[in-house]
Parts: C-alpha cells; structure tokens; sequence
C-alpha cells in the first residue's frame, strides 16, 4: 500500500490569492458584501454563543477534540491502513491519490467505467481544492452541486466567498435572477421570496437526484476502527446523494480520520455549535461500505494528500491539519468582516485559509495571507479545536520572501529590543527627533500622524496612516503617577 507522499511546491491547486498590501490590509469589500457579512456573521455569533453557554464542560471538550486530532497526526500512517482495512472488509474500495491531479483521474475514470455522464455532489471543500468539477466537465461529465448555496454559486459561475454559507455575497433578487437565467425549469413568476427560491432550487434538484446515477461526497469524519464515513448538513441533499444513486464516490482528506468511533461523541457536539450554531445538525449521514439491498451498491473513498504529508512535517503548522471547517473563526475575524472570502483567492477564506493554503500549496504562492490577520487571536479563543491560529501565521511569515534590507531592519530592531536600556534611548532619541515634525503635523492636521512616506514606507501609509512617537512613553507616565 502506497502512503501519501507531499506533492512538490506549488503543486496543488489552491487559487493563487490576491495581493494584499505589504503589511495585511485587503481591499475593502463592496458595501453589499459587508453589510451581508457582517449581518450574517453577526447572527450566526449570538447563536454560536447562546449554545456554547449551555455547555458547562465546552472548555474540556474543546481540549479533547485537540487531543483527539493531535493523536491522529502523530499516528497517521498507521490510522490510514487501518482506515483502509476496515472500509475494504466492509464491501468498499480505497484509492490513494498524491495530489489533485491524481484524485481528479481517480474520479473521472470510476464515472466513466458505469457509463455516466453527470453526477450529483454532496458540498466539499476538498472537491473545491481538487477542482473536481473542472475536470469532470473537461472529461464531457456534468457536476451538479445540490447544496443551495453552492448551487447558486454554480449557475452563478462564480466562487463560494464562506465556508458555511458559500453564497453569502448574494441577494435574493440576484439568486432569482441567476434561476431566472440558469435554471430552465423554474417558473415564470419565480418571486425573490426566499421560499419561492427554495422551492425552485428543490424542484430542480428532484429531478437531478432521482436520474442520477453517480454521487460525489466529501466526509466531514472518517473512523479508522469501523471505516465509517460521516456527513453533516442542513438541508438533507446529502442524504439524497448518499443513498439514491448506485455509486458513491467519497473524496476524503488524510486528516479527516478519527481513530475511534466513540470519537463522534466530541466531535458532534464540537462542529454544530461552532459552525451554524445548532445543537446539532439537521441532517448527520453515517454510512460504513456497502450493505446489500439498502443504498449505492457500487462505493469508493478516495484518500488524498495533496500537500498534507507536507504540513504534517511541519511540528508548528501541523494543527492546521486538526480544522474540522466549522467556520468560527471567518465569523469573529475583524479582517475576513471587511473583506470577504474572494480577497483572499484561496478555497480556504479567512484566518483558517490564511494558515492552511500556504502550507498545502507553498509559502511563496501564498505569500501574502499569513498577513491578512491583526494577530487580535479572537480565532483562536472560539476555534472548537484550539488550532493557535495567531502562532502560525507569525511562523509562516517568518517563512515568506523578504527582501535583505526589510531582514537587515529587523535584525537591527531585534537587537535594540533585547536590551531594556537600547529600546528606551532609542524610544528618547525617536522622540527627540519626531518632536518637531510631531508639532508642525498637529498644527495643521490635529493629529501626529504622517498620510504619506516615500518608498519603500509607502507600502505602509498607502493603507494606514504612520503615527509618530509619543510626547512620553507609558513608563515615564506611570512614573510620575
């Protein structure tokens, strides 16, 4: 049996992100945006809230869902063949694929051996990494999402912009119009009612489910004792893809495993309140190989790798791998708020995306996300597996290209800063040479602050203004108190 091995620098196929300037400020989002992701985050955060304060042991299981995963990364190798062994005695058969490309061909080859030409898919982030449905439809299959929200994102042509909800950029008369436009079997009077939108989306979707011969799904957990595959979801198109058709197809990353199943009991408390803020989720799918007679007869899980052998040999970025896609932490981050999942480029937003894509697909594709974070750490305080999110992104920006003379300032700072007595003379002599400056600024702006610098400052001050030093620094003010 073949193990996952890391596939070269650069090698998957994580959109490479938009530029954010040099010290982490994105574009701002369009006003539509922000208003719909601060509602949404907002209302999603309350609830989060409301159901976490119900659980007077939330802190310990938190601690053991970290637990959990760090065993699962330092045993992982040996989880996978157990994995492996469990789900073949139960009637289903495991493909091993090192990176997108091969994961894709391992798809597109079982669809094509029972002669069909379209599948349905349950929503998957590692389907989106893989870019699974351009290569189904580069192969002449048709891949139909049938989560809403990715559905509007598809007929869309677009990209999801969240994790949880991937069409949180939309309005109600831009999804009608996308129906309107895409969709040819939704009515005439189709209203912008979000029930009349729902309806639409379903009747559309029934027909698809009940001609399908192939579904596509990811796994939210795989369980190396019993080679269980489970799925959780809100609207129940995963469980009318995972028991109509005859073959399934589960595309699964490495680090989704549990070693046990009893495990499910942490986690399924842990996912539902960080993520839609439920106690538990509508809809959780459970299926272990094939039972005859009773669902898809004909079932595949596809392991992939696609660069997490990589992070795995990284000691400090390996809890990246512990993510369970909840999406608290794009709820509370100050940055994802202003700017909206498509500035970061990546199929992983926000400060979750910021860590993991650099680290799959290389730091120098990447460069720029490890600083689109202010390091607040509100991620780390609510992630239900507690991945330090800030550490991280401090290591993977120790990793990313930096030019001589920004390593030369830096070794001279750090050197300053060591010593007690070298910051506070160079915090005087700062002073002593802003005071002027600080005085002629206040005079005619009000404020001690510069608008512009000359390059290379001007990365800085083109997205925030440059404060000067201080009348007095904290110390010599506590002093005279």
């Amino acid at each position: 049996m073949s193990q996952p091995v890391a596939p070269a620098t650069g090698s998957g196929r994580i959109r490479t992100p938009l530029p954010f300037p040099t010290a982490a400020k994105p574009a701002v989002a369009d006003p539509q945006l922000r208003a719909n992701l601060h509602r949404a985050t907002r209302t999603i955060r309350a609830k989060r809230a409301r159901v976490v304060d119900e659980v007077p042991d939330w802190e310990a299981l938190r601690a053991a869902g970290a637990a959990i995963k760090a065993d699962v990364q330092r045993r992982l190798p040996e989880l996978l063949e157990q994995f492996e062994a469990s789900v073949t005695a139960a009637g289903a058969t495991v493909h091993w694929a090192r990176d997108a490309a091969e994961a894709c061909r391992i798809v597109v080859a079982l669809t094509r051996a029972v002669g069909a030409d379209e599948v349905v898919k349950v929503k998957s982030m590692a389907t989106q990494e893989i870019e699974l449905n351009e290569a189904l439809e580069a192969a002449g299959i048709a891949a139909y999402e049938t989560d809403l929200a990715e559905l509007i994102v598809q007929l869309g042509e677009d990209t999801p912009s969240h994790i949880l909800v991937p069409a949180i950029h939309y309005n109600r008369a831009q999804i009608r119009e996308i129906f309107q436009r895409r969709m040819p079997d939704v009515p005439g009077d189709l209203s912008d009612e979000p029930a009349a939108l729902a309806e639409a989306a379903r009747a559309h979707l029934r027909r698809r489910f009940l001609s399908a011969r192939v579904a596509v799904s990811g796994a939210n957990f795989a369980v190396a004792d019993t080679g269980t595959l489970v799925v959780v979801e809100s609207e129940g198109n995963g469980r009318m893809c995972l028991t109509l058709p005859e073959t399934l197809i589960s595309v699964v990353g490495v680090e989704k495993l549990l070693p046990t199943f009893t495990d499910l009991e942490v986690f399924l408390q842990l996912l539902p309140r960080s993520s839609t803020g439920e106690r538990m989720n509508p809809y959780t799918s459970m299926w272990t190989g094939v039972t005859p007679g009773d669902g898809p007869q004909d079932v595949h899980v596809v392991l992939v790798d696609n660069g997490r052998s990589a992070v795995l040999a990284d000691p400090v970025g390996r809890p990246a791998l512990s993510c369970i896609r909840c999406s608290a932490c794009l709820n509370v981050c100050p940055v994802y708020e202003r700017a909206g999942g498509h500035a970061y480029g990546s199929v992983y937003p926000g400060p979750i995306g910021a860590i993991l894509s650099p680290q799959l697909t290389g730091v120098a594709d990447n460069a720029s996300l490890p600083y689109a974070s202010t390091l607040c750490g509100a991620c780390y305080d609510v992630c239900p597996v507690k991945i330090n999110i800030p550490e991280i992104l401090v290591h993977l920006r120790q990793q990313s290209p930096h030019p001589p003379a920004e390593w030369a300032a830096m070794g001279v700072l750090s050197w300053v800063m060591r010593s007690p007595r070298r910051w506070a003379a160079a915090l005087r002599l700062a002073r002593a040479g802003a005071r002027p400056l600080g005085a002629y600024r206040m005079r005619r702006t009000g404020a001690r602050t510069l608008r512009r610098l000359p390059w290379p400052g001007s990365a800085w001050t083109r997205s925030r203004d440059l404060p000067l030093p201080g009348p007095q620094t904290f110390r010599e003010w506590w002093g005279k108190q």
